[in-house]
């Protein structure tokens, strides 16, 4: 399968990027980057198991660092990563037929932030979604900064850049996977709904939550019960309620 940015390094930033780059994909790491004035004994330790993995390290002045990272708090250590799990929409029906069953598929529809864009790549991995699915414009991009807040899932978890995300969307039916769309205006409730076929949940954005023709290419609508006075969840933290609610259906059946 071709490569959505095949070719491009990302940069790593930070002991829990570094060390999930290391345990997961050495391979791919092309580089580490050692602060010289580095006194912590994390990072020693994981640039002397970049060396026993053969992966080139080398030492800086912390300034030049903070100006590879941009000024973010990289703790001393940097890596610059060769992703090979980011693809696009020809390679979907490869995709498809490379995940478990049934499929789990996490769509996020334009969420903006880096930081719940890491949170939620996070939340998929650990949920064992086979698959993430982000439009390839109008998103957040996967920052150093998002990187950092998926503690690994985005090197590993496999993510499908769509041109356009409606026609991903049909393909994704198509293939007999159905769509869960989330929206507090929905009549039944996340815990209500049968999650445990081949299924998508698209989450829409921070604010706006799904685009139109999104949800209206959804099989179905769910919305969290909100007991409190708040009126919604941070769309990471929404993420991680809907997908463990998956798994704890697939799990009693």
């Amino acid at each position: 399968m071709s490569k959505a940015g095949a070719g491009d390094r990302s940069l790593l930033i930070g002991i829990h990027s570094v060390d999930a780059a290391l345990a997961r994909a050495p391979e791919q790491i092309a580089l580490v980057m050692v602060a010289a004035e580095c006194r912590n004994p994390r990072v020693r330790k994981l640039e002397q198991r970049a060396r026993e993995q053969g992966v080139q390290v080398v030492t800086e002045s912390r300034a030049v660092l903070d100006r590879r990272s941009d000024d973010q708090r990289h703790q001393d250590i940097l890596a610059e990563f060769q992703a090979d799990n980011l693809f696009t929409e020809k390679e979907l029906p490869a995709l498809l037929d490379s995940i478990g069953e049934p499929a789990l598929i996490l769509v996020l529809d334009g969420v903006q932030d880096p930081h719940n864009l890491g949170a939620c790549l996070r939340t998929a991995e650990a949920a064992g979604a086979g698959l993430v699915v982000l439009p390839k414009d109008k998103s957040a991009r996967l920052t150093p900064a998002a990187r950092r807040a998926a503690s690994g899932a985005a090197e590993t978890l496999p993510i499908l850049f769509a041109t356009n995300l409606a026609r991903t969307l049909k393909a994704l039916k198509e293939s007999g996977i159905w769509l869960a769309g989330t929206t507090d205006q929905a009549e039944q409730s996340l815990f209500e709904a049968d999650l445990g076929g081949p299924l998508a949940l698209v989450m829409g954005s921070e604010g706006k939550g799904m685009r139109r023709l999104t949800a209206e290419l959804c099989d179905f609508h769910v919305r969290i019960p909100m007991q409190g006075t708040v009126a919604s969840l941070n769309v990471s933290v929404a993420t991680a309620v809907c997908l463990y609610e998956i798994v704890r259906q697939r799990s009693t059946t």
